[in-house]
């Protein structure tokens, strides 16, 4: 569970520091200097909404090396390693992408997508999946992150995580500007935001971040439906990506750093915060499909 956890953690913490920024140049006070300007407040929430899931996008890539400590496949040093970077190349042609950056990382099993473009991507895999699962199963986990990047998984994501963030910096300073109102109703000397401003806001975007959580975790869990089915029509059947599945069910997926959760091959639980569906259902999906 690599990609998405780390994106929207990523992304969390380039929308604080872009609201601190902005705290700082005084642009809170210019919302509230004449009463809540809601075309200004709303210009502003896009700015920091879409700018920070933007950001998060592009350092995605830069972000997964560093936190899972990926070493990058430049010249296969033995067998294993030229027969990884030949799938990822078949499965990259077939997919009509650019043949990503392919990479290994010590670990459980697990194995990630992630990168702002298509034909600049990379596709990780650990350790531990090499060494627990067949050839097949590691081709069918392998296609499962092609099908990520071919389907452009990554920017659906930064465009819904956007919207969210839109919605949380929106809502979070309507609400902490009428409970600073509310405070210092019968103080005419004071003038912009005072504390009940921030206090609130603050406090509003981490309640309504975790409502934007839930809606960005669903939205990954239904790509993960359509990567795994992508993964069988890259094999040109549905068994490996069927069995693959499988054995990481009686696997202990190994944790991935938080920016690259949602592109990860593991299974979720099926909570509300989980960006994969539980694995009993991607393998039901996989049957019910009317492919091979």
């Amino acid at each position: 569970m690599k990609r998405i956890f780390l994106f929207i953690l990523t992304n969390v913490l380039v929308v604080a520091v872009l609201g601190v920024v902005a705290s700082l140049l005084g642009v809170n006070r210019f919302l509230t200097s004449n009463g809540l300007n809601l075309g200004a407040l709303l210009g502003f929430a896009l700015i920091m909404g879409f700018g920070g899931a933007i950001i998060s996008l592009l350092i995605s890539k830069p972000m997964a090396k560093w936190t899972s400590g990926v070493q990058i496949i430049e010249q296969p040093r033995n067998a294993d390693e030229a027969w990884i970077v030949d799938t990822v190349r078949k499965f990259a042609d077939k997919a009509g992408i650019g043949m990503p950056e392919v990479g290994i990382f010590e670990g459980e099993p697990n194995a990630f997508a992630t990168g702002a473009f298509k034909n600049s991507a990379l596709v990780a895999v650990s350790t531990g999946l090499l060494r627990g699962m067949t050839r097949d199963e590691i081709e069918a986990v392998i296609g499962h992150e092609v099908a990520h990047i071919a389907n452009g998984d990554m920017v659906t994501m930064t465009l819904i995580q956007g919207v969210m963030n839109t919605f949380v910096v929106f809502i979070s300073r309507i609400v902490g500007y009428a409970v600073d109102s509310f405070l210092r109703k019968n103080d005419e000397q004071s003038s912009g935001p005072g504390i009940g401003y921030y206090v609130t806001t603050i406090v509003m975007d981490i309640v309504l971040g975790f409502a934007a959580a839930m809606v960005v975790a669903w939205f990954s869990r239904q790509r993960e439906f359509r990567a795994d089915a992508g993964a069988a029509q890259l094999m040109g059947r549905k068994q490996p990506m069927m069995n693959a599945l499988a054995r990481l069910g009686g696997m202990t997926p190994g944790e991935l750093p938080k920016s690259v959760a949602a592109m990860g091959i593991a299974g979720g639980i099926g909570q509300l915060f989980s960006t994969h569906p539980p694995i009993e259902q991607r393998i039901a999906a996989l049957q019910a499909n009317n492919g091979q």
